[in-house]
């Protein structure tokens, strides 16, 4: 099988199982919800993802690997997480 997302720097198998299992596809599908969107698909659906995928989502739509993603971009990242998800535990 010719799994697109698995071609995408960062996302591995288990990684596309999962977004796969979410509704997501394809990098476009990934585009459209962009990482906060796609990690929260991913965790709804009781996944147990750590912030890493929602780092390596970020990387994948960037194409780079995702600790090189600036301090700045995670924290940035991790608002936007918190701001739709206020009541949610937060988890390193």
């Amino acid at each position: 099988m010719n799994d697109e997302l698995q071609h995408l720097k960062n996302l591995g198998k288990t990684s596309a199982q999962w977004l796969h299992a979410a509704g997501i596809h394809s990098a476009s599908d990934l585009r459209r919800l962009g990482a906060v969107g796609a990690y929260q698909a991913v965790k709804t659906r009781g996944f147990r993802a750590s912030k890493v995928l929602l780092y390596a989502i970020e990387g994948a739509l960037l194409d780079m690997h995702w600790n090189d993603l600036p301090l700045e971009r995670k924290e940035a990242l991790n608002q936007q997480l918190d701001a739709k998800n206020p009541t949610q535990k937060k988890t390193k």
